[in-house]
């Protein structure tokens, strides 16, 4: 085996530390994601969950808690009794204040308290608001529990812009070392999103086609039916920009477009990446104008139930923030030249669905004169969510005598009925990375900076015109200037139906 290509090996001791241990991420995803990987038998043999957070519980009512969060966030067909009494018994909780200095003794004499403390690989996952990265990170430091075998997972957003992004960055960066940091983006453990990768680069098929000569436009869409919910105060300082193109949209083009890297693991994938977002044709006054759609929903109607308004979620009408984003850009390099990436992602939206599709160029001469029936370009369509698989957009004959009648068909791959088996959550794959020490499915620190240096222009272009968001009736695609941004090219969006 080559030396660079270091297996990533399951320790004998974890300590898992979860700060906002009572927090809507932690009941919601991480802890039944975790409670997974142990009834897999897939977590280290001598492991423990803490849980920091400032609740008055003890180990018990914590517990009682994640017990309830299990109940209704995995299926009633894995909760078994022992199963979960086993998980429980792993986890421990702690009030703290971070600004109180004998809590934190208190957390270090927990995290020493178990044989051969120093032998535990540590993990601590900031699952809170960004502003506390640096400072928890630095009472991690002063207290001596941050070694060369522990790690630290941030939640997003890294910042609000590159200076903020980069202020954060320093403040972690400072405590540990860049390959102790793991920048979650949940999107990149998704089975589909993986899948991508081996699409790509374990068939041959594809990849003398995957280039400016053969591919028409790619499009990638996050689209959501929920409102901003209780995250309106967030929602408001982020907006869809920052909470989704940012960061998930990006990270999705960037795998469609890198180039193959020596083999998928460590660095190579994030090395490519990086070139990507640096390629990403830069956004002037001009481009922002013409190539960016912005809008906010209205009140509409989404699967037939009514729903509020935006200013109505939010409590008040004087904001200019967009709760949907549409933009075409490029990728200026030797493969993707004159290629148009169309994104797109928005709230209260007529579905929910994360899903990337590469549109092929017409055969360049046609051969059946006379054929009867339609035809439409060959298409790859990524489903990432809600139903994970891949579709594959071809012309065929329809069966029968007479000539030829020509009709679109597809290829259908649903991870859900070619793999006999349940697919596991983004985050038990993305959690069992930390536990490894693999980095290749989560953002490095140029990533991350190089996506704000794109993104940035963007912004400052809103906050200076006095244009404001285009609505747009929830439960709808989206403001009608977003099916224009692909119209004057020729072209539109690809539609579920299609």
């Amino acid at each position: 085996m080559d030396q660079n290509i270091t297996p990533h090996v399951l320790p004998t001791a974890c300590d898992f530390t979860v700060f906002g241990g009572t927090g809507d991420l932690a009941l919601r995803k991480l802890l039944p994601a975790l409670y997974h990987r142990d009834l897999e038998g897939q977590l280290p043999a001598d492991y423990r969950i803490l849980g920091v957070s400032r609740s008055d519980l003890d180990d018990a009512g914590w517990r009682a808690e994640v017990r309830t969060a299990l109940g209704v966030h995995v299926d009633a067909a894995d909760l078994y009794d022992g199963a979960v009494d086993r998980f429980l018994a792993r986890l421990f909780h702690l009030n703290l204040d971070a600004e109180a200095p004998e809590d934190w003794d208190r957390f270090h004499a927990l995290l020493k308290d178990r044989p051969h403390p120093e032998e535990a690989v540590r993990v601590f996952y900031l699952a809170v608001a960004p502003k506390l990265f640096g400072s928890i990170c630095q009472r991690l430091d002063e207290i001596g529990v941050v070694d060369e075998h522990a790690r630290v997972v941030l939640e997003k957003p890294i910042g609000h812009d590159l200076a903020s992004a980069r202020e954060v960055n320093d403040a972690v960066g400072r405590v540990f070392a860049e390959p102790q940091i793991f920048r979650i983006d949940h999107y990149l453990g998704k089975e589909s999103v993986q899948n991508l990768l081996v699409t790509r680069f374990a068939n041959t098929f594809l990849e003398p086609l995957w280039n400016s000569r053969w591919v028409d436009h790619v499009e990638i869409t996050v689209s959501e039916t929920v409102g901003v919910g209780g995250r309106g105060e967030y929602y408001d300082n982020a907006g869809a920009l920052r909470d989704m193109v940012q960061n998930h949209l990006l990270q999705l083009l960037c795998l469609v477009a890198m180039e193959p890297p020596t083999y998928v693991g460590r660095e190579t994938v994030r090395d490519e990446k990086v070139k990507v977002l640096q390629a990403l044709r830069p956004m002037a006054a001009e481009d922002v104008d013409r190539d960016t759609v912005r809008g906010r929903y209205d009140a509409g109607l989404v699967d037939g139930v009514a729903v509020p308004s935006y200013a109505d979620d939010l409590g008040h009408g004087g904001s200019r923030t967009e709760t949907f984003v549409a933009l075409k850009t490029e990728v200026q390099n030797w493969r993707w030249a004159g290629v148009p990436f169309y994104l797109r992602t928005g709230k209260r939206m007529d579905r929910r669905a994360s899903e990337i599709v590469v549109v092929f160029k017409e055969p360049p001469h046609s051969m059946f004169p006379g054929a009867e029936g339609t035809t439409a370009p060959n298409r790859l369509h990524i489903l990432v969510q809600p139903d994970e698989g891949m579709r594959l957009h071809l012309t065929a004959k329809e069966p029968g005598p007479g000539g030829y009648r020509l009709r679109p068909v597809s290829l259908d791959l649903s991870y859900a009925t070619a793999f006999d088996a349940r697919l596991p959550d983004a985050y038990e794959r993305l959690l069992m990375d930390v536990i490894k020490g693999n980095p290749t499915l989560f953002m490095r620190r140029d990533e991350v900076e190089a996506a704000w240096t794109w993104t940035e222009p963007i912004l400052r272009r809103w906050a200076a015109t006095p244009e404001r968001p285009k609505r747009y009736p929830a439960g709808t695609a989206g403001p009608t200037s977003a099916a224009m941004l692909l119209e004057r090219d020729g072209r539109t969006w690809t539609e579920p139906d299609q």
